[in-house]
């Protein structure tokens, strides 16, 4: 495998790991959800999700071995071999701890897809333009949520800001880069994330001041994940999704 493809292949296990792993969380939350119709909204983007990462799974095996499938690179890799960001592995927690989550992510698809829209490599590009339609969705419905929680009751107001609180140490992570960046950057393949950095605290602030949320000013971070350093929470989600697999290697359906 050439530096490019090689590049190209852990890129696409990337985008794939976040959408997996936060579609995985959120479909935790079928059947309980706090309305049917809310119920029917988060499984759905779960699916959204699912779907993302089984595409750009599909595109990294063209990068190896005849042999593997997208399965095998949801089901049969270890916690160390996840490359997503540690935001989207965090718990689901109360409501408004996920719409909180799934905003901050939704605001960084939204930006990223709508650059690699104009990606050079076709098969990236047109993924991309595919997801955006769906990622736009997922943002535009985060946020009205946001909106409602914070100009709601005390007790929502409360618990959306404790969750903006909590989980904006996470958020930095998103923008970690490393030597895959590097050189696809160089070939158009992808962007210099910092450039999309302001972009995405613009909207977040913007939304935040309509749901009367302050920005929290802590200023610790947490990161890892392009590393394959993860918070606990990850291989809980890896234990119970690849259950079967493990359990009945090969097992077909």
């Amino acid at each position: 495998m050439n530096s490019t493809n090689n590049a190209l292949y852990n890129y696409c296990l990337r985008l794939a790991d976040n959408n997996l792993i936060l579609g995985q969380r959120l479909a935790e939350w079928c059947s309980q959800g706090p309305t049917l119709e809310e119920d029917l909204a988060l499984t759905n983007i779960s699916l959204d999700l699912i779907g993302q990462a089984e595409s750009f799974y599909e595109f990294a095996t063209t990068f190896t071995e005849a042999n593997c499938t997208a399965d095998d690179l949801a089901f049969l890799r270890s916690e160390r071999e996840f490359v997503n960001n540690v935001l989207v592995e965090q718990p689901n927690g109360d409501f408004a701890y996920t719409i909180m989550k799934q905003f901050l992510f939704s605001t960084f698809a939204k930006h990223l897809y709508t650059a690699l829209a104009n990606s050079s490599n076709q098969t990236i590009c047109g993924l991309a333009t595919k997801g955006l339609k769906e990622v736009n969705y997922h943002y535009m419905h985060s946020s009205q949520w946001l909106i409602r929680l914070g100009n709601g009751t005390d007790k929502s107001k409360e618990k959306i800001q404790f969750a903006a609180n909590d989980l904006w140490c996470f958020t930095k992570d998103m923008f970690e880069m490393n030597s895959v960046d590097t050189l696809l950057i160089e070939q158009n393949i992808t962007i210099n994330l910092s450039t999309i950095y302001t972009p995405w605290k613009n909207d977040i602030e913007q939304v935040f001041k309509i749901a009367t949320i302050d920005l929290p000013t802590d200023t610790n971070k947490i990161i890892g994940g392009i590393k394959g350093i993860h918070t606990e929470h990850l291989g809980h989600i890896l234990c119970e999704m690849q259950y079967l697999q493990r359990a009945h290697p090969g097992a077909k359906w």
